[in-house]
């Protein structure tokens, strides 16, 4: 227990420190990027400093993975490089035992990193970037050209030319209707659709139904309106509002992925990221694990050698997420593979890596 506390006491107040400086440093530089605006604006500094406060949680964020690499590979190099670890292997502690504790932590914190952004880091971001884009005078309208969506798993398809978010209005639209083996029903044109908030469905204006024939060519017949009462696809649906899956809860992206589904739309790049949200917190367990792995390959430049080593393999897994996760988007690979690949490899290799490391 005195070696674990040891370890801890050298090992946290370093990350605490780390966490600190790199938060610090990623709200300074967001500040000074746009502080030329914010002053041209006239905004006041109350409101410059809410920005800064929504932003804290998420720099934190970004700021825990490189703060638990740096405080670890500083400690165990310092600890090569001082022989303090060649008196505790000659005791016969192995470096497994020795940094089992701080491995136990990581995972933990993984855990623990994966509820912060889900409970606390995707609000205030959500808040910090509202917020700034009116300082900034960034405004983005609702309003959606040219939409598509399908709707009751592809038996509805809605065809707008525009959709008007102030009236809730769709503007020359067009409705397909199929049956359960998508063989065309009929087609309806409606000069605009209102949005009737009281019966949960869309109205339509000046409507036109067409029908094949018995000779396979479209007739115009009469508008059945009961047909509007399967019009229950929500306006908000025609906003021009693509969800970030990054950007929203784990509960909220896998509503947006069930509606996606639902319609029949691709949803492997979606899927993806929502994998990812519960992947990528295992960062922090990744860069220990090598850390531990890859310090004190060297008896020369033990410090220096040891930090570039780790930061290195912990850049090769950020380009390898990258590039699974471009595979799992065009469906070259599984979006569960996306997202989770990286992390199994690496801890694979860390675990080569420990077996054949100095004890």
């Amino acid at each position: 227990m005195k070696l674990v506390g040891y370890l801890l006491k050298k090992i946290i107040p370093l990350f605490i420190g780390a966490v600190l400086f790199f938060a610090l440093v990623l709200n300074l530089v967001d500040l000074f990027m746009n502080l030329t605006t914010y002053l041209q604006n006239g905004c006041s500094w109350h409101d410059i400093g809410v920005v800064m406060l929504n932003y804290i949680p998420k720099t934190i964020w970004y700021a825990v993975p490189v703060a638990i690499l740096f405080s670890t590979s500083y400690t165990l190099s310092n600890m090569y490089a001082n022989n303090e670890l060649e008196a505790l292997f000659a005791s016969g502690v192995s470096l497994f035992k020795f940094t089992f504790p701080v491995l136990l932590l990581s995972f933990i914190l993984s855990f623990v990193l994966f509820a912060f952004e889900n409970g606390l880091v995707v609000q205030t971001y959500e808040k910090k970037v509202k917020l700034q884009n009116q300082l900034l005078q960034k405004f983005e309208s609702d309003n959606n050209n040219n939409v598509i969506v399908i709707s009751d798993n592809g038996k509805t398809i809605y065809n707008a030319a525009r959709y008007y978010e102030e009236t809730k209005r769709l503007q020359d639209l067009y409705l397909v209707f199929r049956d359960d083996n998508k063989n065309l029903i009929c087609i309806i044109h409606s000069d605009i659709a209102a949005w009737d908030f009281d019966a949960g469905h869309w109205r339509l204006q000046n409507a036109l139904e067409y029908v094949r024939n018995e000779q396979g060519r479209f007739i115009t017949t009469a508008f059945d309106s009961s047909l509007e009462e399967k019009l229950t696809e929500s306006y908000k649906i025609f906003r021009k509002n693509i969800v970030d899956i990054q950007s929203v809860s784990a509960k909220e992206a896998k509503i947006y992925i069930d509606h996606l589904r639902k319609a029949g739309l691709p949803f492997g790049e979606q899927l993806s990221e929502y994998y990812k949200k519960f992947a990528f917190p295992f960062i922090v367990f990744i860069v220990v694990f090598l850390s531990i792995g890859l310090t004190g390959k060297t008896k020369k430049n033990v410090l220096l050698i040891s930090l570039a080593s780790c930061i290195s393999a912990s850049v090769l897994f950020y380009v390898m997420h990258m590039v699974t996760m471009v595979f799992a988007k065009h469906g070259y690979i599984s979006p569960f593979s996306g997202a989770w690949s990286p992390v199994i490899l690496f801890t694979i290799a860390s675990i080569i890596l420990l077996k054949y490391s100095r004890t």
